[in-house]
């Protein structure tokens, strides 16, 4: 029997590698003589850069950088062989994961350092670059790594607009004489795990603002400011809509992205399973085994485990998930998946899951490949 493992990470707990690592053990201990693959995933999020590199080989890269707050850290990114392609998480240099809960502030927080490490992998050859743009602290449409890029950003007066959300409304006009050389001969891919615009109750800062700290009053004044900066983009030609899906993504960053960089936006699961072969690992396989660390109907809606399930079954594969939670009302999953798991009852705090979710999820993967083995033979 073959069997591929291709689950995304258990935020917090275990990355992709770590998850399905843990899987295929279950399957082997019960299936010995089974054939199983793990494939490293995910979806433009944590991990993308570690699942693209692990299926493609290259190396990695460190940039020191200031994050979305001013403190220093370090980023990283993946070149891969022969030079001229990178791979790269805007989180890595402008994430959420880099702030502690109290001081989030997206009117301050940038994405400057997600442009100088744009600037890094440019410098280092790269003429193609694939952009995760999941787990910001930021919404500044992508102002911050412009300024990075040699944009010029000026205010009303002339003089260079700040830094930040808090720094959309001063905006008045953008120059690009400066830009680092290469940027528009080099093809940006942008990998986004959401579909949001940039604007509207589904947008960028009315429904992502608040899980960065952005208080009503601050969502309405980031909302404002994203309209403006469009407004400006669109006089300039830079772009002619933010409707597109995807370009809410990263506090609006995608778009950023669309205007400064000329970049392509989809889907990071799409892209990512390209990236690493999975087409080529399930193509006679016969079964699947996805994961995630929540489940609920968001996932329908284009993330990685539901992907992969669709990918499968357009080959004839059955799917399974175990998931760390199953929440809400997942009816809509139904197509996807031939059986579903989780590794938690419904009473399980998320502190208590995350603190023993290698042990649940083990647990759980030996209870699924006893019950597939014993269904197979």
């Amino acid at each position: 029997m073959r069997i591929v493992v291709a689950a995304d990470s258990f935020k917090g707990c275990l990355t992709s590698s770590e998850a399905g690592e843990v899987i295929a053990r279950a399957f082997r201990e019960q299936l010995p003589s089974g054939d199983i693959v793990v494939i490293p995933m995910a979806d433009g999020g944590e991990g993308t850069t570690e699942a693209i590199l692990a299926a493609a080989g290259g190396e990695l890269r460190l940039v020191r950088v200031t994050g979305p707050l001013g403190e220093p850290v370090d980023a990283s990114f993946g070149l891969l062989p022969g030079g001229r392609s990178a791979v790269m998480e805007m989180a890595a240099a402008s994430g959420i994961e880099l702030v502690s809960p109290g001081a989030l502030d997206p009117m301050r927080a940038t994405t400057y350092d997600t442009g100088k490490l744009i600037r890094a992998a440019l410098e280092a050859g790269a003429d193609e670059i694939v952009i995760g743009v999941g787990g910001s602290a930021t919404v500044d449409g992508g102002i911050g790594m412009a300024q990075a890029l040699g944009y010029r950003l000026l205010d009303a007066d002339g003089g260079d607009c700040r830094r930040g959300g808090g720094a959309l409304a001063s905006l008045s006009r953008i120059e690009s004489a400066s830009v680092v050389p290469g940027l528009f001969a080099c093809r940006f891919r942008v990998a986004s795990d959401v579909t949001n615009p940039l604007l509207g109750n589904n947008g960028a800062a009315r429904v992502f603002g608040p899980q960065k700290g952005a208080t009503p009053k601050i969502v309405d004044d980031l909302e404002n400011g994203l309209a403006h900066l469009a407004g400006i983009w669109r006089r300039e030609g830079l772009l002619d809509s933010v409707d597109r899906p995807g370009d809410g993504a990263a506090g609006g960053l995608a778009a950023g992205l669309r205007a400064f960089c000329r970049a392509e936006v989809g889907s990071g699961a799409e892209l990512v399973a390209a990236l690493t072969g999975f087409d080529d690992e399930i193509r006679g396989a016969d079964l699947l085994v996805t994961g995630e660390g929540r489940t609920d109907e968001q996932t329908a809606g284009g993330k990685l485990p539901a992907v992969l399930a669709a990918r499968a079954k357009m080959t004839g594969v059955r799917t399974i998930l175990i998931s760390g939670t199953i929440t809400g009302d997942t009816s809509a999953l139904d197509g996807f998946f031939d059986a579903a798991y989780s590794t938690v009852d419904d009473d399980v705090s998320p502190n208590e899951a995350i603190g023993c979710g290698r042990e649940n999820l083990a647990r759980t993967a030996r209870e699924v490949a006893a019950t597939v083995v014993e269904a197979s033979s």
